[in-house]
């Protein structure tokens, strides 16, 4: 847990609820108002990559919050720096709500998800939107040409905080994809056994035939 993560999560409204339930000594130590913003690391970078979606949190003018899922190839949420992170915002169902939290509250929040390893990070950043006509190279640095879906604008994440949460409640699901990878060497050894099996059936049969053919040539004699 980060100091910076502290420094934006434990307003006086939560300290108060962590001193009444007792947990506050435990988190006070981290509370040294360190205002640099954590670093996307090596370790945060490959997390990153392997992701296919996440959980996006926004909150509009009168405080409500917004989560919204966003999905798309692995790696369609770009690290670009150590800083920043991006993503291609990809044409939806139009109501546009995240865009318009966004342009009117720049804070969010962001939860990545690895579910079979039951892992979780947890990222703030504050979000610029970034639309095609405005700075094509910087929304192409986004996009992903293999992935047919169509790019209205960049969405650039610079990141306050960041955390690795705990997996005490995670529960580990599979996509068909990472099911397909771990069946992948039982079927090799199945089709190997399958393979042994017919050719020990073919000895076997062939064996009888030349028994059935030697006991033919003898009652013949």
């Amino acid at each position: 847990m980060s100091r910076r993560f502290a420094e934006i999560s434990f307003t006086p409204s939560v300290r108060a609820a962590q001193t009444r339930y007792g947990s506050r000594k435990a988190y006070a130590g981290l509370e040294d108002h360190d205002q640099t913003p954590d670093k996307i690391g090596p370790v945060e970078t490959a997390f990153i990559a392997a992701r296919d979606g996440f959980y996006q949190a926004t909150a509009n003018g009168d405080g409500w919050p917004y989560v919204q899922y966003r999905g798309g190839p692995k790696g369609f949420l770009r690290v670009l720096d150590e800083q920043t992170l991006g993503y291609a915002d990809f044409r939806g169902n139009v109501q546009y709500i995240s865009v318009g939290n966004m342009a009117e509250n720049d804070k969010v929040a962001l939860i990545l998800m690895d579910y079979p390893n039951r892992r979780r990070l947890k990222i703030w950043a504050r979000a610029k939107l970034v639309d095609y006509q405005d700075d094509p190279a910087l929304v192409q640095r986004l996009e992903d040409p293999t992935y047919r879906a169509r790019v209205e604008r960049g969405v650039i994440l610079t990141v306050e905080a960041t955390d690795w949460n705990c997996p005490q409640h995670i529960v580990s699901r599979y996509s068909e994809e990472e099911i397909q990878i771990a069946m992948e060497p039982l079927l090799e050894r199945l089709d190997e056994l399958e393979s042994q099996v017919g050719q020990e059936q073919g000895d076997k049969d062939a064996y009888r035939q030349i028994f059935k053919n030697k006991r033919r040539k003898g009652g013949e004699q």
